[in-house]
């Protein structure tokens, strides 16, 4: 089953479980029922705003939501992501992680190695090669230890 299909489930199954209705999920979310339905049956999926607002209409972390859409190897989401969650920059993460090329590229890649190389794609040639050296140095010291 495709990620998208478990938060689909998931949304599905946490709406009956509030018996909320399509309706009133969607007002609470300042979106149509259309769009709601989407989201239910997997033919859209929320940006990380939505999802965050589902999280607090769930009363749930958001991280259980957000992390059904990257989720591999089952490894959760670090619960400090949640804390200091940038939207914007979190929206592109997603549409990045969820691209599918790099779905291809990366499929066996766990979370933190995806956000890695996120951030690491957009950072300049000579802050890249910065960061090579400094891994290196890490590794080595790691090896040392």
């Amino acid at each position: 089953m495709s990620n998208v299909n478990v938060l689909a489930d998931k949304l599905k199954a946490l709406r009956k479980a509030h018996n909320y209705t399509q309706e009133y999920v969607a007002a609470s979310l300042g979106v149509v029922r259309q769009t709601y339905s989407h989201y239910e049956t997997g033919r859209n999926t929320p940006n990380a705003k939505t999802l965050y607002a589902l999280s607090v209409l769930y009363q749930i972390p958001a991280h259980e939501l957000l992390s059904l859409i990257v989720r591999l190897d089952d490894e959760l989401m670090p619960e400090q992501t949640e804390k200091n969650i940038d939207m914007k920059d979190f929206d592109d993460f997603l549409q990045y992680a969820n691209d599918e090329q790099n779905k291809k590229r990366f499929h066996l890649l766990n979370y933190s190695e995806k956000e890695l190389l996120y951030y690491f794609s957009k950072i300049s040639s000579v802050d890249k090669r910065e960061i090579i050296e400094f891994t290196k140095i890490k590794a080595r010291k790691e090896l040392k230890d």
